[in-house]
């Protein structure tokens, strides 16, 4: 089915996707870099950075390979998974060894029901490693002098963050996280959320509640959006418009505020109206509708910001709503088969829903 060329290439990805994982994990850990005087990464701290490695990226792969075994099921032509090295440590950037990993379909999906099945096979499959790897690390988390070995600085009483100038790196709770945290967790040894990134098991399940939501997000060809084609067929057109809308309204809130200075304002402003409309741009709407949305938000964001100054959404989304609006588009294709879904796949549909609900997070990375 695939050539050996093929497989070499997938590995080769695969392989090189998990040591920068690796390297990130050393960086978030430890504090151990490649290239650094005062912390220098050894090999005994590469070989403990797998144990964020290894659990991250095989929850990666098992997401992917639930998508190509239902693939290979309904006899649908894709790619073996491509996973994205992505690690700037070199640049003394932060960075978590990958952008994700995608298998491409090779031939036309003709079946609601074949788009459906896939779609939600990878985050139904990832999601239950993630589980089981949340839930070993909260109930195995070190004693709370753990984190004294990262950070000896904490120990000395006149040591202070905010003087120090150290980055902080926040993680946003989210549901799933917070109710396993309380219940799991011994409460003097839970980590603060701004220490997480220290802790292998629960850094890599964080992570993977953050793809598989990301993924679940109900919009256009991501697999949130075949599970909307299937159990909402007429309707998964406006369904993926209003959350994207949303989506993008959140991720912009805070950019147009009245308080700025004007001649901030006078260059953001338009440069931010065109860059809405970009996002748009592939919608099946009219040039006049598309321009009466993108005016429509921008101005109910600046009335906001007017009333609520301190209300801030998440730039961090502008990037991810970018790439769905301008490349992946935010509907779906059509297909020849409308077969309804069965009882039993509305049901996991609706799993689908839920984990997406439990597992999406607002705010994942707040850096300070």
């Amino acid at each position: 089915m695939y050539t050996k060329k093929e497989y070499l290439k997938h590995l080769l990805l695969f392989l090189l996707t998990f040591i920068c994982a690796t390297l990130a994990g050393a960086e978030w850990l430890y504090g151990r870099y490649l290239i650094s005087e005062k912390n220098p990464l050894t090999w005994e701290y590469f070989l403990r950075a797998t144990a964020f490695s290894i659990p991250f990226i095989g929850i990666l792969l098992i997401h992917e390979l639930g998508h190509l075994f239902t693939s290979i099921h309904h006899k649908v032509k894709s790619s073996l998974p491509i996973f994205i090295p992505f690690w700037l440590g070199f640049l003394g950037a932060p960075s978590i060894g990958t952008m994700g990993a995608v298998i491409k379909m090779k031939s036309y999906v003709n079946s609601r029901i074949k788009f459906f099945d896939i779609g939600v096979a990878g985050p139904l499959a990832g999601f239950v490693i993630a589980l089981a790897v949340l839930a070993y690390g909260f109930i195995n988390l070190p004693e709370a002098e753990y984190i004294y070995e990262i950070h000896p600085e904490y120990l000395d009483p006149n040591y202070s963050l905010e003087e120090s100038g150290a980055m902080v790196v926040e993680l946003g709770n989210n549901l799933l996280f917070h109710f396993m945290s309380s219940t799991l967790a011994d409460p003097e040894k839970m980590p603060p959320m701004t220490e997480v990134i220290h802790y292998p098991f629960l850094f890599a399940g964080y992570l993977a509640l953050f793809f598989t939501a990301l993924n679940l997000l109900p919009i256009g060809q991501l697999d949130g959006g075949h599970v909307i084609f299937g159990l909402f067929p007429k309707h998964h057109r406006q369904i993926s418009l209003t959350f994207y809308t949303a989506f993008l309204f959140f991720a912009g809130l805070g950019i147009i505020n009245p308080f700025l200075e004007t001649s901030y304002l006078l260059i953001a402003l338009p440069v931010y109206i065109l860059f809405l409309y970009i996002c748009f741009s592939k919608a099946r709407l009219s040039s006049q509708t598309k321009w009466s949305f993108v005016l429509s938000l921008a101005a109910v964001q600046y009335v906001i910001m007017y009333f609520y100054p301190h209300i801030e959404g998440y730039e961090g989304w502008l990037l991810f709503a970018f790439i769905l609006g301008r490349i992946l588009g935010i509907e779906h294709p059509p297909v020849r088969d409308n077969s309804p879904l069965t009882t039993g796949r509305k049901v996991l549909g609706w799993i689908a829903i839920l984990i997406f609900i439990l597992c999406f997070t607002p705010k994942p990375f707040v850096l300070e």
